[in-house]
């Protein structure tokens, strides 16, 4: 099979519209090893796809694209550390990203409802960090309805006592 170039009109497909598919990029490491180098590849991606108009009604409010990557433990344990967070070896520990309100009532009152919820799943709460966000880049739009973003540390209980 020799498939160079846009394919041919058939079924639902037009290549007229090709354009319309882009939006998705993917770097990995296929043996998994983890680098900077990813990162920074992740990061051209997602300056390339700014053509995508993936964008609301202001040019500086998007859709929220991000980087999926393994857990970067070295990370999280400088940044624990001053909060008294310690964690157990790398994957025996779980971190939530909570998209949480910024009003501290609201706040308040929904982590106390997900530790009862963690707990009741057996669940060991380690520590609870809020994530340093900059928002100087965003739209107004984007501003409105920004969230404050949390980190939960927990642990099965399987592992509490080890």
């Amino acid at each position: 099979m020799n498939n160079i170039g846009i394919p041919k009109k058939q079924g639902l497909y037009d290549p007229r519209f090709e354009h319309d598919a882009c939006g998705v990029g993917f770097v990995a490491n296929i043996k998994g090893n983890k680098s900077h180098e990813i990162v920074q590849q992740a990061l051209t991606i997602l300056a390339n796809l700014d053509h995508r108009g993936a964008v609301g009604c202001e040019p500086n409010t998007g859709d929220g694209a991000g980087i999926l990557m393994q857990m970067p433990d070295a990370f999280l344990r400088k940044v624990c550390a001053p909060l008294g967070i310690v964690l157990p070896e790398p994957g025996r520990y779980g971190v939530a990203m909570i998209f949480t309100s910024p009003e501290a009532p609201d706040r308040n009152s929904a982590r106390h409802v997900m530790e009862r919820i963690i707990d009741e799943e057996g669940l060991k709460i380690l520590g609870w960090r809020d994530v340093p966000t900059d928002n100087s880049s965003l739209g107004d739009t984007a501003k409105s309805g920004e969230p404050r973003v949390r980190q939960l540390f927990n642990k099965p209980s399987l592992l509490r006592d080890e």
